[in-house]
């Protein structure tokens, strides 16, 4: 894949602690930002795949979902009944 080259402002002690980081981790401070960018957005991805997730749970069941449900718990409580 083809690389961009790009500048950032980053605050002397940010850059420092970067530097200090990727020289202990044999990398360059290149690699480690595209490192650490690369989770960044793996993180918000799955955060917004979650919130994404809990909204759709979190919808109202309607009254013939609870009624399935509740006959579903019952044949399965007849069906592993005494099991444990």
């Amino acid at each position: 894949m083809p690389s961009i080259k790009t500048a950032i402002s980053l605050d002397r002690s940010l850059f420092e602690e970067a530097d200090a980081l990727a020289q202990e981790m044999h990398l360059s401070r290149s690699r480690l930002f595209v490192l650490a960018l690369e989770a960044f957005i793996r993180r918000r991805q799955n955060r917004q795949l979650q919130a994404r997730l809990n909204d759709a749970y979190a919808e109202e069941a309607d009254p013939s979902e609870g009624a399935r449900l509740r006959g579903m718990r019952l044949h399965h409580r007849e069906v592993v009944g005494g099991q444990w």
